[in-house]
């Protein structure tokens, strides 16, 4: 269990890093920026004194960099906290939205809405992702329950589902959508946070802070989880209640972070084990920390993903899926020893 000074310790120095990290990427690049330039951009816009800089390049600061920056912050810390939640939720080490289908499916979801126009002028991309995620993730947990209940068999149905969803996401793709919307819509697929604006970081940032949030009220729920579905009832938890409003949650996170960044794999697989070794398996101190550790990730991936091939960019996703690989063999890997 960490003591409350250390936790509080871990949590400041998590935010000050989240801040330099942001701080430092956007100076990244062929402009010819630094973290007090950023600061100067970002201090006038809030108010304070004009920022001695050139139009365009406060254009670059405030208009493209820093709304990329702060959602891939946002993702990646939704995408952790989703992982964690899930992990304990379903007891497996190898449970995150990516590995279970939900955002596959909200890739389909957000698909359907941009391609073939399905429920555009009502649900929009968003609203399209979320349905996506939630008939996504039933789908599994019904396959799941056909092959006979376990975490290991979620995980398979998991598979099955990410496979069925992905080959409807392409259907849908080669069938209907023109070369430049094809184009766009496998770029987005991988991972892109090029065409962020600051309403999708907004939108990321509450909903992302309100799904933490809620996760963070339900910490002891979590932390009765840990112990299996029969375990939690009887120390008091409404079990039904608790997944559903679990679940729900995640799948609004994840639906927001898809349709915002596309499908980025392995953030919530990888980070909530990293921030375990931190803080333990307690989630009122686990969760924080892993948001915390999720933003730092990303906004670096999405940064190496922006230069390390320029002029071209990277999706974001291929960065997140070499680091991610390696990490999930090894936690595979102990995982067997464990057995």
């Amino acid at each position: 269990m960490t003591s409350l000074p250390r936790l509080t310790g871990t949590l400041v120095a998590g935010t000050a890093l989240v801040l330099l990290s942001l701080a430092t990427a956007i100076t990244i690049g062929p402009a010819d920026l630094s973290v007090p330039d950023v600061v100067a951009v970002v201090r006038e816009h809030l108010g304070g004194p004009p920022a001695d800089l050139s139009p365009l390049r406060a254009a670059i600061v405030w208009e493209l960099r820093l709304p990329r920056s702060i959602l891939a912050a946002a993702c990646g810390a939704g995408l952790a906290v989703c992982g964690a939640v899930l992990q304990s939720l379903l007891r497996n080490p190898l449970a995150d939205p990516f590995v279970l289908g939900i955002s596959s499916g909200a890739s389909t979801g957000a698909v359907a809405v941009a391609v073939l126009g399905i429920g555009a002028g009502t649900v929009g991309l968003t609203g399209g992702a979320f349905v996506g995620a939630l008939v996504s993730f039933a789908l599994v947990a019904l396959l799941a329950w056909a092959a006979g209940s376990g975490p290991d068999k979620l995980i398979l149905a998991g598979v099955a589902g990410t496979q069925l969803f992905s080959a409807l996401t392409s259907f849908i793709v080669l069938t209907s959508a023109d070369p430049e919307q094809t184009r766009g819509v496998l770029v987005w697929l991988l991972g892109s946070l090029g065409g962020a604006r600051w309403s999708d970081a907004a939108l990321v940032v509450v909903v992302v802070s309100l799904g933490t949030l809620v996760c963070l009220v339900m910490a002891r729920s979590l932390d009765a989880f840990a112990f299996g579905a029969d375990a939690a009832g009887t120390l008091g938890v409404s079990v039904r209640q608790a997944r559903a409003v679990l679940l729900v949650t995640t799948a609004a996170m994840t639906a927001v972070a898809v349709a915002s960044a596309g499908a980025i794999g392995f953030v919530g697989l990888v980070l909530p084990h990293a921030a375990r070794a931190v803080v333990g398996p307690r989630h009122r101190a686990l969760l924080p920390v892993t948001a915390l550790v999720g933003a730092v990730f990303l906004v670096w991936a999405d940064t190496i993903a922006r230069v390390v091939v320029e002029p071209q960019e990277l999706p974001v996703g291929v960065i997140t899926a070499l680091v991610g690989v390696p990490a999930f063999a090894l936690i595979l890997r102990r995982r067997g020893r464990r057995a």
